[in-house]
């Protein structure tokens, strides 16, 4: 249709119908445009979140099963990092994995049945002791690239879940609220995730500290910096919920 309209005009044969159907297609692709919520995803490259939730009688055999075999998962794929929570959280693990597409997941989850010792000495020991598993993945804000802190510490993963419509909404104000602690200098940003799948509207805000007590002084100290407080006042507009945990880095967490 619309590369007949084209030929039709092109030629100068223009009529009431031709000029009224252009018109009508023509304000179609502008309206799309203004409901866009967002630039297109250019990046292919993708985090998969995973987080486990482990009966509590059998936190500590997990966790001795998971230090001694989770190298074997390693091998498969990019391990971001792995997490025991510590605050915000009980009984739960979380481990962050980068893929570069959805196809080089799949062909990764394809192998690991196949992966005998992987099957043996660790899935089959580990899945009686999992009570529950979510599964989420995100994309790495367009303005955002993953840091790895110079040493070990611990780290917050700030959830927060925004009214709908996309970062055409809330990301100029969301940008600006995280430059401003930054820019205080008391915690460091690791990075900044936008679910694709899983809960919806929802950002993934991963920071490091050097420990518990220097980020919670930190944070007392951006609370009474008047950039922080400005900034966040704008940003809060468009939030729903917000929750944070405190974790700890498992020994073999390429982030430590």
């Amino acid at each position: 249709m619309l590369c007949t309209l084209r030929a039709v005009i092109s030629k100068g044969k223009v009529t009431a119908a031709a000029t009224s159907a252009w018109s009508d297609m023509t304000r179609g692709a502008q309206a799309k445009a203004a409901f866009a919520t967002g630039p297109r995803q250019q990046d292919t490259t993708l985090y998969e979140f995973r987080t486990y939730s482990i009966k509590p009688s059998m936190m500590t055999q997990f966790t001795k099963l998971s230090n001694e075999n989770f190298h074997l998962r390693m091998a498969h794929s990019e391990l971001v990092g792995y997490w025991a929570y510590e605050l915000g959280g009980l009984n739960k693990v979380l481990h962050i994995w980068k893929y570069d597409n959805f196809a080089h997941r799949s062909a990764v989850r394809s192998k690991l049945p196949h992966d005998k010792e992987w099957q043996e000495k660790y899935i089959s020991k580990v899945l009686p002791m999992i009570e529950k598993q979510d599964i989420e993945i995100a994309y790495l804000v367009p303005w955002c690239k993953l840091q790895k802190p110079e040493k070990e510490g611990v780290y917050e993963l700030v959830s927060y879940t925004f009214k709908p419509g996309g970062p055409a909404v809330w990301g100029e104000a969301f940008r600006a609220a995280i430059a401003t602690h930054v820019n205080t200098g008391y915690t460091k940003l690791v990075g900044v995730f936008n679910t694709e799948y899983g809960l919806l509207n929802q950002v993934q805000v991963l920071w490091w500290n050097e420990n518990a007590d220097s980020r919670a002084a930190g944070r007392h100290l951006a609370h009474e910096d008047a950039r922080v407080v400005a900034a966040v006042r704008e940003s809060v507009r468009f939030l729903e919920s917000q929750r944070n945990a405190l974790l700890i880095p498992a020994p073999f967490s390429p982030l430590k």
